[in-house]
């Protein structure tokens, strides 16, 4: 593993390697682990305070050593609307004490400094390292795959971060993101074929819009490619959504990892499938998304997060938007994380016939029990009647029989939200539905015809103009 040599970082690695090896190790006792989150949330708090002009202004009045686990719900939220309101004074640093510069993409709003320094990349790749070495493991014994790379590289840190950990692993990696001017899917899939690839990581519709290209350029999913295992990220992903992303490829698919140019990788994926959160790099709390209030460390709930690595963008209570389950129970695998599900953002609840919904309610309604889908659409509208829906499906060859996935949908739809519901098998969907990555779920996979579109969705309609499978 890739290890800074700046003498800066010794004493923080030496203690936090060591806390790692006992982590995985599962040594790590409950007063271990008050003590462990009790330091290091004071280190941060005084880093902080001391170097970032937003932090000394926002935590004025906060004693770092008095304030633990225990008291830290007294201190106030950072928001996504305060790293774009302050920008390069949120940093705890100068930007040239970073390893690497990246940025949020700035597709709905303004687009915010996210560097990381050697503290932040060790931490962030630590447990993704680990979580791909499980992995491999339990598929492919001794042998390293090829991996490819189709995510952004630029000022994005998949290209980087995943690269680095392709290293840690022993992979070779190919940094081929088909949306780039270089290589564009028609390159993507040759060197998928020529390099034999056996995982790919990129994201839901990225890997939904490599199996549509596929078929246009003359390609036979089983015959012409040895990919595995997909690797998806960047956006929500199901189990609904992943069995049936095996069904189009005949793979085995891991939601791999969760987490955010902001606040680095959060949770990884275990070779059961199940997302674990990175223990030793946060305090992680549930909030109720509507009044903020505290719910706890399990349940359901907005997650908010402290980052412990005092880096160049250490962040305090952080409301990340999105919405996740947190249970204290793990699995029989080798990340002792508590378990993380990503349920959707807290801005892609959708008030729908009896109630408010999750995103995750939704895609499980439409593709629970569905194969060889290429991707979907939920069309809203509403009368005197009350909510009705149109749900558009883009099967390969019909996707087994049309009649049962019709009647399995619209009984989904009735028991679940009570709504009416027709679907409509199209043989092509709008571009719009690769934009999740970039917008948002809900933008690019819910027409609401109830109201006007909104920002996000006129940022996706405009971006869906410019890409395609084809081009």
């Amino acid at each position: 593993m890739w290890l800074p040599t700046d003498p800066r970082y010794r004493d923080f690695l030496t203690e936090y390697l060591d806390v790692c090896d006992r982590y995985y190790a599962d040594t790590m006792t409950a007063a271990d682990w008050c003590a462990w989150y009790d330091r290091r949330l004071a280190v941060v708090l005084a880093h902080t305070q001391r170097k970032s002009p937003f932090y000394r202004r926002h935590l004025a009045g906060v004693d770092p050593a008095t304030t633990t686990t225990a008291t830290l719900a007294g201190l106030p939220f950072t928001t996504k609307a305060d790293l774009r309101r302050e920008m390069f004074d949120v940093l705890s640093g100068d930007i040239t004490e970073g390893t690497f510069f990246y940025e949020t993409t700035g597709t709905t709003g303004r687009a915010t400094p996210c560097p990381r320094d050697g503290k932040e990349v060790i931490a962030s790749n630590y447990h993704v390292t680990e979580s791909w070495r499980s992995i491999f493991r339990h598929h492919f014994g001794d042998r390293r795959p090829a991996i490819g790379l189709m995510g952004p590289t630029e000022v994005h840190s998949f290209g980087d971060t995943l690269g680095d950990v392709a290293r840690n692993v022993g992979s070779c990696n190919a940094k081929i993101w088909p949306y780039s001017p270089v290589i564009g899917f028609e390159k993507a899939l040759q060197l998928m074929k020529d390099l034999r690839l056996e995982v790919v990581v990129c994201t839901p519709g990225v890997c939904l819009n490599l199996a549509k290209a596929a078929r246009h350029y003359g390609y036979d999913l089983a015959k012409d490619f040895d990919v595995k295992l997909f690797f998806l990220t960047g956006e929500m992903c199901t189990p609904a959504l992943a069995a049936n992303i095996d069904s189009v490829w005949g793979v085995d698919t891991y939601n791999i990892l969760y987490g955010s140019q902001e606040a680095f990788v959060i949770g990884t994926a275990c070779r059961n499938k199940n997302m674990h959160l990175s223990a030793p790099n946060y305090v992680a709390e549930l909030i109720d998304p509507d009044s903020g209030d505290v719910l706890g460390s399990t349940g359901t709930g907005e997650l908010c997060v402290t980052t412990l690595i005092d880096g160049l963008k250490p962040l305090v209570r952080y409301r990340t938007g999105d919405l996740v389950r947190l249970g204290r129970d793990t699995c029989d695998c080798e990340l002792k994380g508590p378990r993380l599900d990503v349920v959707g953002r807290v801005l892609d609840r959708i008030e729908l016939g009896r109630g408010r919904h999750l995103a995750a309610e939704l895609e499980e309604a439409v593709l629970h029990g569905v194969r060889d889908c290429l991707g979907f659409q939920i069309v809203i509208d509403a009368d005197a009647d009350g909510d009705r829906v149109t749900v558009r499906l883009d099967l390969i060859d019909g996707g087994g029989n049309p009649d049962e996935v019709r009647a399995g949908v619209v009984g989904r739809f009735a028991n679940r939200f009570g709504v009416p519901a027709t679907v409509e098998i199209v043989g092509e969907l709008d571009q719009i539905v690769s934009t999740g990555a970039f917008v948002s779920w809900k933008a690019a996979r819910i027409q609401d015809r109830r109201t006007a579109p909104d920002h996000e969705t006129e940022v996706a309609m405009a971006m869906a103009a410019r890409r395609g499978y084809t081009t």
